[in-house]
């Protein structure tokens, strides 16, 4: 990844997460300090970035001999953010408790009741 002139090395996913954060921050006109795991001469460190509307962030394959980097703390941390910047909301409805829905009934209109 490249990001303000400085280039680290992190995992996909971590990469990922982070421009999906980096995307939601940005819609929402937020920024965030975040820190993400990289490799930095053989061990793992950290990178703290700020991100949001103005961040240009390159993201490249580096082909390294190391493992891949995964670190399911940071992404979770990332998701967070992204998740409260893009609320989704679920109705779970069991279906005996829906009324049949055909052509016909989108004419006819809403009396009020359930």
């Amino acid at each position: 990844m490249t990001y303000a002139g400085s280039e680290f090395v992190t995992g996909d996913d971590i990469a990922s997460a982070l421009l999906s954060c980096g995307r939601a921050l940005a819609e929402a006109g937020e920024a965030e300090a975040v820190t993400v795991p990289s490799w930095e001469q053989g061990a793992i460190t950290g990178v703290m970035i700020l991100i949001g509307p103005a961040s240009q962030i390159v993201v490249q394959d580096a082909h390294i001999d190391v493992e891949e980097l995964i670190d399911v703390t940071a992404i979770a941390r990332l998701q967070a953010i992204e998740r409260r910047l893009r609320p989704v909301a679920a109705v779970d409805v069991d279906s005996k408790d829906r009324e049949r829905w055909d052509a016909d009934s989108r004419n006819q209109a809403w009396d009020g009741e359930m």
